[in-house]
């Protein structure tokens, strides 16, 4: 395992697949996790995958099946949290999924929680934002919030499967993703092989 520090955010886009195993994942790279979920993340990874994390009684070991004490649950209005500050030093921030609504007050600077303000300091601070929208298809504004946030130094990965490595189940299919930002993160990841590598 890492020692590296990790900040991750979670919003109310469909794909709370993608978040669940992102998570599973990236607790055997990073000895700390900083999650922050909105309201409508909680709704909806219990709509789509039966189980939810409980902000009140926190714990992992429902939804991502065993305990992680590396992940710390944040509270998203409080801004006095170490992601918030531009000081605090931290190997990247993914968003996983990230809403159209998240990705826009992003680019255009509005920090009303602290998922937005930690997604500012990432880009202020020039450290690795990565942004895993889902929507389909994009508006003009999307295409243009997601285009000023690339100019502004952030990295687009959509959640695109790939499917030439003949997944066999869901959770394969979403690990796709899941190991292409891991290695957006510069992680030396094994879930998925390198295309044509030797």
């Amino acid at each position: 395992m890492s020692t590296g520090r990790l900040v991750v955010g979670v919003t109310g886009a469909s794909g709370a697949i993608y978040a669940q195993r992102f998570l599973i994942h990236a607790t055997k790279h990073f000895s700390e996790i900083l999650l922050m979920m909105s309201e409508q993340a909680f709704q909806v990874a219990a709509t789509e995958l039966g189980v939810a994390p409980d902000r009140d009684s926190w714990s992992t070991k429902e939804w991502l099946r065993e305990e992680y004490p590396q992940i710390k649950l944040l509270s998203p209005k409080n801004f006095f949290t170490p992601p918030a500050s531009g000081s605090y030093r931290h190997d990247g921030m993914v968003i996983v999924p990230c809403s159209m609504g998240a990705a826009g007050r992003i680019a255009n600077g509005i920090s009303d929680d602290l998922l937005t303000r930690s997604a500012d300091v990432c880009l202020k601070e020039g450290r690795k934002l990565i942004l895993v929208p889902r929507e389909m298809p994009w508006n003009l504004i999307m295409l243009r919030n997601l285009t000023q946030l690339a100019e502004a130094g952030a990295t687009i990965l959509p959640a695109c499967p790939a499917w030439y490595y003949k997944p066999k189940t869901i959770e394969d299919l979403a690990d796709t993703v899941v190991a292409r930002i891991l290695q957006s993160l510069g992680v030396d990841q094994q879930i998925v092989p390198q295309w044509m590598a030797d």
